[in-house]
């Protein structure tokens, strides 16, 4: 699996972005007029606005008992109105109920208009300043704000008509609007106006916001700031994609909270009373920012959704930024904004839930929830300050220096400090530190970074991601190597490990920590199957498929370390069609001793296309090659490794071992991704193949359900998986993972997630014994690994 980078402070990749108006201009035309479609031409509202609506009053799930109306005044002087009235039609209708107004809306403050009551659930609304019986809809309607008591007969171009100072079209299927209608509300949301209801360019699509609804009467006002002024957290909505975007704002306050080599975030000193909103915000500079943190500044720019990762990365989050900017600095040396604490004593995020939308695109979907969906409860913080106190590292320090850290106290822990997967929790409380500002520390699973990480919130590689500003200081966990039990005389002792690309190549510490990591952290099992074994030139596409060499350097390192005299098995494959990395033709290969009774059944002939079968020989099942590969041409293998069979005897009685590295996890959609829930789309080709090799282990327990199986190998999939119940299915193979606790469950480390992708299955005849299973962790935890991948062996007591 893999990510995109996120270019705007990364040096992986350039920086690729399409311009949009200069800010200069973009404001220019805001101020005067919006073009609207059809080439329609509307001056905006100098004074009152509708500010927001909401239909969805009394209905089940309704937060409020009744539909309200807001008004708001984004002028600079009192304005009567009474005598006028808000108006209300259906969607697509032409008959128009009206509720008339009187009193006055001073600069800066709400009017609340308070109307019909559905069911009777939810919270009564503020103290009305009107009262009214429209019985709104709760997902498309017309709402109109007229200043006079004739009602209307439109049904379209009613936002022209005489007397009509302010207009709404919401929900898709609304027949007239200013520009395009909002989008669809619901018993739960409402149409927001940004900028606290002072933005008005006359496009209902642009201006409103989906979200939770916040009525306010007259006795609230604005905010802090000059009334009708836009704030940050206007421009990032209760929403994954700005209200805002592609419009032009001008003068937003701030203060500069971090300065990186391409741009800036700052963040508004005066928030809004809802968490929803984010206070912070990236500014892109191009080039090295003329600002210094302290800075107090305003901005006038434009605001845009960066995708990072260019065309590549269409299963990237978007970030609201402003870009082509105007930066004016206000003072020098002010204290910069809180950080908003996550965890204990703060913000505590969703503890399994990262996204409820199921529709795909989570930007093109509304029902925005940081309260109970972690992708959302981070999109409420981006850019802003956060700090994490005595951070729990999750994930050891990759080479990019990302380390993924938890608050403390959250979800299923692993026994020695990680975080684990499972079917229904993808741990949303995750968030990777990355060092785009200040170095990032060398920590592995288990530490603890001291006191309080502080940096802000960004996304990147498919990941919310704070960019430290300070380097933590690190607790060590104690987390060690572990070392395995050594089998006794009669136990059989089988174990699987993925090399991580192992070649000739590679430096002769691999070669020796590998061999440390078998004789002394596996106790020199009876055999071994190994993954990833490259051909003798590596990742070097020229033809090469031997690799007599890497394995040579590999038991003769085996050897140096103390440990037995290993032989092996293996079958070539053809260049360039088992996948992986290009030029390295990986593959499995048997790794055996022959010194505690194990031996190899030698029926050769096979070559790397050749399908083995299963031969009944009187009742006693034999393979027809051994080696042999199973089922080599068929499509479930495509570009992928090809099952390796072998048939040995331990004590002159046969053992049937099936060693597996089965399609990986590239191409599937990020779990913090834009779309959820994240397709899998190589999945499919992983049941083909557990299929295929289901069907072959079947073949042998027909002819003695009392065989000695082992299926095993890098299966690239989690033990609640559907390859893994394909695997087990009727319960002829017993899947190892499946039978640990919970907490020891992994062997892998993935942004964070402990998971299991490597496995060893037993038949029944071996699953009836007092067998002993142990997943052995050496690498996925550590920083330095020989392998991202941890061994495992089982101790099979056999006569």
């Amino acid at each position: 699996m893999g990510s995109t980078p996120n270019p705007r402070i990364s040096p992986r990749a350039p920086r690729v972005r399409r311009r949009t108006l200069a800010a200069a201009s973009a404001a220019a035309v805001v101020a005067a007029l919006v073009a609207l479609p059809g080439g329609v031409a509307q001056a905006v509202s100098s004074d009152i606005v509708i500010s927001q609506v909401y239909g969805g009053g009394g209905n089940s799930g309704a937060p409020y008992t009744n539909d309200f109306v807001e008004l708001y005044n984004r002028g600079t002087t009192p304005v009567s109105v009474t005598g006028w009235t808000v108006q209300y039609a259906s969607a697509t209708g032409s008959s128009w109920s009206k509720t008339t107004l009187s009193g006055t809306i001073a600069p800066g403050h709400y009017f609340l208009v308070q109307e019909a009551a559905g069911a009777g659930t939810g919270a009564a609304l503020p103290t009305a300043d009107a009262t009214g019986t429209l019985a709104m809809s709760a997902t498309s309607g017309k709402v109109a704000l007229v200043t006079n008591g004739t009602a209307l007969t439109c049904s379209t171009g009613c936002a022209s008509q005489s007397g009509v100072r302010d207009f709404v079209g919401y929900g898709t299927s609304a027949g007239s609007a200013e520009g395009s209608p909002t989008g669809n509300l619901s018993n739960s949301t409402a149409a927001l106006r940004a900028g606290g209801g002072a933005t008005d360019t006359d496009n209902n699509a642009t201006d409103f916001a989906i979200g939770s609804p916040v009525p306010r009467n007259s006795s609230s006002n604005g905010g802090g700031g000059t009334p009708g002024g836009t704030r940050i957290h206007d421009i990032q909505g209760a929403a994954r994609v700005s209200p805002l975007a592609g419009s032009a704002v001008s003068a937003v306050p701030g203060v500069v909270t971090a300065v990186g080599p391409n741009g800036f975030w700052y963040q508004d000193p005066q928030p809004d009373n809802d968490p929803a909103t984010s206070e912070g915000i990236y500014v892109y500079t191009a080039g090295a920012p003329s600002v210094a943190v302290g800075d107090s500044v305003t901005v006038s720019a434009t605001v845009s959704q960066y995708r990072p990762g260019g065309t590549g990365g269409t299963n990237n989050l978007s970030i609201t930024e402003l870009t082509a900017p105007s930066v004016s600095v206000v003072a020098h040396n002010a204290p910069l904004p809180a950080a908003t604490l996550v965890g204990q004593g703060g913000r505590i995020p969703p503890s399994s839930v990262i996204s409820s939308v199921t529709s795909g695109d989570v930007e093109a979907a509304g029902n925005f929830q940081p309260a109970t969906d972690g992708l959302d409860f981070w999109e409420s913080l981006e850019g802003m300050r956060v700090e994490i106190d005595n951070a729990a590292v999750v994930g050891p320090t990759n080479s990019y220096g990302e380390v993924p850290v938890v608050p403390q106290g959250s979800g299923t822990r692993t026994n020695r400090g990680g975080i684990l997967l499972q079917a229904n929790d993808g741990n949303p409380e995750r968030v990777v530190l990355g060092k785009a500002l200040a170095p990032t520390p060398i920590a592995n699973v288990g530490d603890t970074l001291s006191g309080a990480t502080v940096g802000v919130l960004d996304y990147a590689f498919g990941n919310f991601t704070l960019q430290v500003t300070a380097t933590p200081a690190v607790t060590p966990g104690g987390t060690a190597p572990e070392t395995t039990a050594a089998p006794t005389a009669g136990q059989l002792a089988v174990a699987t490990f993925n090399v991580e690309n192992l070649a000739p190549s590679d430096p002769q510490s691999k070669f020796d920590g590998l061999a440390a990591g078998i004789v002394t952290n596996l106790r020199s099992p009876d055999l071994v199957a190994l993954e990833e074994i490259q051909d003798n030139s590596g990742a070097t596409s020229d033809g090469t498929v031997s690799a007599t060499q890497t394995l040579a350097k590999l038991t003769a390192a085996i050897s140096a370390a103390g440990g037995p005299s290993y032989s092996y098995r293996e079958i070539d494959p053809v260049d360039g069609q088992d996948g992986g990395q290009p030029g390295g033709n990986i593959r499995q290969v048997f790794l055996f001793r022959t010194d505690r009774g194990l031996s190899f059944t030698d029926r050769p002939g096979a070559g790397s296309t050749t399908a083995d079968s299963v031969v009944n020989a009187g009742g006693t099942p034999q393979l027809a090659y051994s080696p042999g590969r199973i089922d080599p041409t068929n499509a479930a293998f495509n570009s992928s490794r090809k099952p390796l069979a072998g048939e040995f005897r331990w004590n002159g009685k046969p053992v049937f071992v099936i060693a597996n590295h089965f399609n990986s996890k590239g191409g599937d959609q990020p779990l913090f991704g834009r779309y959820q829930q994240p397709a899998h789309p190589s999945e499919s080709q992983r049941h083909d193949q557990a299929t295929v090799v289901k069907n072959f282990t079947d073949q042998i327990l027909a002819v003695d359900p009392k065989a000695s199986v082992v299926v095993l190998g890098d299966l690239n999939d989690f033990e609640f998986s559907q390859t893994a119940d394909i695997l087990t299915a009727g319960g002829s193979l017993t899947d190892l993972p499946r039978t640990l606790p919970l907490p020891e469950r992994y062997t892998y480390v993935y942004e964070g997630n402990s998971q299991v992708l490597d496995h060893i299955l037993i038949s029944g005849a071996l699953a009836a014994t007092s067998y002993s299973y142990d997943i052995v962790h050496i690498n996925s935890e550590f920083s330095t690994q020989l392998s991202d991948h941890d061994p495992q062996v089982v101790r099979i007591p056999l006569p």
